[in-house]
């Protein structure tokens, strides 16, 4: 795969006016699990996880206290959704359980997109991603980016970098292996500091659901850029 620059181009579609969060609350429980999420995990004893996880946690925090907007989307899918009810049964048996749950309360406003101007090959049936608080909304911030990732069984997502953006996925149901190195089963994070390689692969049976979170600098956060890279290598 040649090197270039991908920019998430696709907005999910829009629909009734905007609301305040704290009239959502299902938005708000959502952040909060999101919040619990990464108060609980462990850092593995390391200092830069450890300091992630509480910029996280204070991110999510002025989220709330800010009340924004929350837009309402309309639900669009990927081919890959087709394994969402899977991933999400699966999850309920996990100790990331009360996110799981949280995430189907919201379930019919996600908008499931791939964020590429050209899909990379083989990625169209399984792959795509949901953002629920960014500058792309539902919960319309520029304190951080959290999504989700629906991953397909047999997935290796290519090589590719963040620059400026530090990048964590909490595994919520399914296992993974990033650049080869160990499995992340359910309730594991995964680390990925600013322009650090990655390569993600999927078991063959069963789909993966992430739970993701980026943080740095607001005009990294606004303009989301990441570089695929030649070699299949993390």
């Amino acid at each position: 795969m040649e090197p270039h620059e991908i920019i998430a181009p696709d907005v999910p579609p829009e629909g009734p006016p905007t609301e305040r969060l704290s009239r959502r609350p299902d938005w708000v429980y959502l952040l909060r699990e999101f919040a619990e999420m990464y108060r609980r995990g462990s850092s593995g004893g390391s200092k830069a996880i450890r300091a992630h996880q509480r910029r996280v946690r204070e991110a999510i925090g002025r989220v709330i206290a800010d009340d924004p907007g929350v837009a309402h989307r309309y639900r669009e899918d990927k081919p890959v959704t087709a394994h969402l009810r899977r991933a999400l049964d699966q999850g309920r048996r996990e100790r990331t359980e009360s996110v799981v749950r949280a995430i189907d309360a919201v379930g019919e406003e996600l908008s499931w997109l791939y964020g590429y101007e050209k899909v990379p090959r083989g990625l169209a049936q399984k792959f795509a991603y949901a953002e629920f608080a960014g500058p792309q909304g539902p919960v319309v911030t520029e304190h951080l980016i959290l999504g989700l990732v629906l991953f397909a069984p047999g997935t290796t997502y290519p090589a590719h970098a963040h620059e400026g953006l530090t990048e964590s996925y909490y595994t919520l149901s399914g296992s993974v292996s990033e650049n080869d190195d160990g499995v992340f089963a359910p309730g594991s994070m995964i680390f990925n500091p600013p322009g650090r390689r990655h390569r993600i692969t999927t078991g063959d049976h069963e789909p993966v659901l992430l739970a993701y979170a980026w943080e740095g600098p607001r005009d990294k956060l606004v303009v989301q850029k990441m570089t695929f890279t030649k070699r299949g290598r993390g």
